[in-house]
Parts: C-alpha cells; sequence; structure tokens
C-alpha cells in the first residue's frame, strides 16, 4: 500500500463527504467529529457512488438502495447487503488528505 495525497482539508468546503479520482479508484472522503475517513466511493451491492448519498450519524446511506456502511469500519448494516465497503487508513499532514491505498486490485 502507498500513502496517497488526495486532497486538501480545505476542499470538503462545508461538505460532510466527497469523492477524489486517485490513480486506479474512485474514493469517497468524510469529514466527521473524530477525523476523515475514507472507503471506496462503489457501493459493493451495486456499484453506486457512495459519495453522491447522506452521511447520518457515521454512516454513508447508499443513493440507489439505501444500504448503510459505517465510514469507520466499511461494515454494512444488513437492511440491502451484508458486503461491506472497503476502507482505507487515512491521515491529515499540515491540512493536506493522504490515503493508504493498495496498488493492486483498482476498484472502478
Amino acid at each position: 500500500m502507498a500513502w496517497t495525497r488526495v486532497a486538501a482539508r480545505a476542499d470538503f468546503g462545508d461538505r460532510a463527504m466527497m469523492s477524489v479520482r486517485c490513480p486506479d479508484q474512485r474514493v469517497a472522503l468524510y469529514a466527521m467529529p473524530d477525523g476523515v475517513f475514507a472507503t471506496s466511493d462503489a457501493c459493493p451491492h451495486m456499484g453506486a457512488s457512495l459519495s453522491m448519498g447522506c452521511l447520518v450519524q457515521g454512516y454513508v446511506e447508499c443513493p440507489m438502495h439505501h444500504a448503510l456502511f459505517d465510514v469507520r469500519t466499511g461494515a454494512s448494516d444488513g437492511s440491502v447487503t451484508d458486503r461491506g465497503v472497503r476502507t482505507f487508513p487515512v491521515k491529515i499532514e499540515g491540512g493536506d488528505i493522504y490515503v493508504d491505498l493498495p496498488a493492486e486490485e483498482p476498484v472502478s
């Protein structure tokens, strides 16, 4: 895995989440009171963009079928799918957001 700069903390503006395009995948970023978290931007159920959904109490809701995923752990609430969403470690340095991305297994 490799740390990749994906955005600046200021890029969130007044939004709670956003999508960033990394070399081989889309990543959803979530600004929470306890930090910034990252998941694949693709819902594991049908591939919808999670960053187009809603963020409520630490869960992102898929805009397609309303599946809920914990943005900290990736776990599904099980209502629509049992498959969790992939999460990535995040660090912030000097206002820049870095995500530890895999070198293989691209997610589109």
